[in-house]
């Protein structure tokens, strides 16, 4: 799987958990729902940066 493909895949799973908990759980809460997307977002950088730096 080349470098291109796995950045793509990796960020749309990362929208999909987004959108998926924000319609789900987090509909009328805007503060939680910031903070947990910002986490989320958090997440995925370090594991992406900790990847890169692998391979």
């Amino acid at each position: 799987m080349s470098h291109t493909t796995a950045v793509v895949i990796g960020l749309v799973l990362m929208v999909a958990l987004i959108v998926g908990l924000d319609v789900t759980f987090l509909r009328h809460h805007f503060g939680l729902r910031l903070a947990v997307n910002v986490l989320i977002v958090a997440v995925f950088a370090i594991i992406y940066l900790a990847l890169r730096h692998r391979s």
